[in-house]
């Protein structure tokens, strides 16, 4: 669910326009295609009770747990003045077109614009009311964060009940087999 849910979003992503990045669309899209694979090495291996592939299941599924715990937590935790200095630092790395383009879709001017500008630009400024993209893109992701932090909680919760499931029917036998024999 959780992998068709990412190649979903990223596809949703790109189908409107709102992530031009090839390279986070193709991220999100690989990690979608191996939670799949995931999940179907667990159903396979719950279905012909293969202990070899549950057990595998259950260590990559843990992994995955205990690695978005983490990134939900922190997602959580990231207060607004840690995301403004996240943007104030990684602003000054990106190209002029980058910028350019981020002010037009955005609708905004600069980044923060903490410092008093000269008196041609107070006059512009006067003329032209324009919000700062640090505010714009500071509202958007504190949403997002809270978003993202209460959702990927959740399904690493799921996650775990998953791991449960698995080391809790690992060692049963299959039914359709002979009663006599072992596991």
């Amino acid at each position: 669910l959780v992998g068709l849910l990412l190649i979903g979003v990223a596809a949703w992503g790109k189908g409107f326009g709102i992530v031009s990045s090839i390279h986070l669309i193709g991220g999100v899209i690989a990690v979608g295609v191996f939670l799949l694979l995931i999940a179907v090495v667990g159903l396979v291996g719950a279905v012909h009770h293969h202990q070899v592939m549950l057990f595998f299941y259950m260590i990559i599924l843990g992994l995955v747990f205990i690695f978005q715990f983490g990134v939900s937590c922190s997602c959580l935790a990231i207060n607004r003045s840690r995301q403004e200095g996240l943007f104030s630092s990684a602003w000054p790395i990106l190209s002029n077109e980058t910028k350019l383009e981020l002010e037009r879709r955005l609708d905004c001017c600069g980044l923060l614009n903490r410092t008093d500008p000269p008196p041609a630009a107070r006059a512009f400024q006067a003329d032209f009311h324009c919000l700062t993209c640090g505010e714009k893109m500071l509202q958007h992701s504190d949403e997002a964060l809270k978003i993202l932090g209460g959702v990927g909680l959740f399904f690493s919760f799921t996650e775990i009940l998953g791991v449960w499931l698995a080391m809790r029917y690992r060692n049963q036998k299959d039914p359709r087999a002979n009663p006599s024999a072992f596991l």
